[in-house]
């Protein structure tokens, strides 16, 4: 069984969920007593929020790739990233590291492409959804994102800083996201990427109308195919 690190914090309430559901697929495998082998190195969130109101990516990017390494010199035979914007820096990662990176957008577009889907709605941070870097990924992989116009884009990043880092779960924010989802239905979406690990708390496949691609749920999965070498999703 290999040992699997997480860069999290980042928020930490979906670094829970990762820590959570690593060890329950472990669990699942083995059964007994076993759970996973991980090592975390948890990152201060509020640092990262500062930086990012800022416009600093530069020194976010030196601290991702800085508790990476940290991780690989701990022992850890591959590294995730148990966040979807801080994947902006995915290329400086696999630079730097000499062990595996598990890529979040990559397992997530394998994902859709084997469902036979390719227009497919995003939602996650203002970051996520209007920088490139995300998007580009998924085109790469053939799938055609569609995003929310400015307004909407805005609502959907406050829930998530606002409540979803704090642990808030409300049905009035449920609501906000199914009515936007159901809008990019309309306009083709054939099903939605939860682009943020926090959004995964607040919408599931009982909400919406169309296939759910959970992209933390995802990446946990493929973390726990590559602890047992079952599949390599990572480069």
């Amino acid at each position: 069984m290999k040992t699997v690190g997480i860069v999290g914090g980042l928020s930490p309430e979906s670094t829970i969920l990762y820590y959570r559901g690593l060890n329950a697929a472990v669990q699942a495998r083995l059964g007994g007593h076993h759970n996973a082998r991980i090592l975390l190195n948890s990152l201060d969130f509020g640092e990262f929020v500062a930086l990012k109101e800022q416009g600093d990516w530069d020194t976010q990017g030196r601290l991702i790739v800085d508790a990476a390494l940290r991780l690989e010199r701990a022992g850890a035979d591959f590294v995730l990233l148990a966040t979807n914007t801080m994947h902006r820096f995915a290329d400086d990662l696999k630079a730097r590291l000499t062990i595996p990176f598990l890529h979040l957008d990559d397992a997530t577009a394998q994902r859709i492409r084997a469902s036979g889907l390719n227009r497919i709605a995003l939602l996650g941070t203002a970051y996520t959804m209007e920088q490139d870097f995300y998007k580009q990924r998924l085109v790469a992989h053939g799938i055609e994102p569609l995003v929310p116009n400015p307004q909407k884009r805005a609502e959907i990043h406050r829930i998530i800083y606002d409540e979803l880092c704090h642990g808030i779960v409300t049905d009035e924010s449920r609501e906000v996201y199914r009515a936007i989802i159901s809008g990019l239905i309309e306009e083709g979406a054939q099903g939605v990427i939860l682009g943020c690990t926090e959004i995964t708390m607040l919408i599931g496949p009982q909400d919406v109308s169309c296939p759910v691609f959970d992209t933390t749920q995802i990446h946990i999965e493929a973390a726990a195919q590559l602890i047992f070498g079952e599949e390599a999703l990572a480069a």
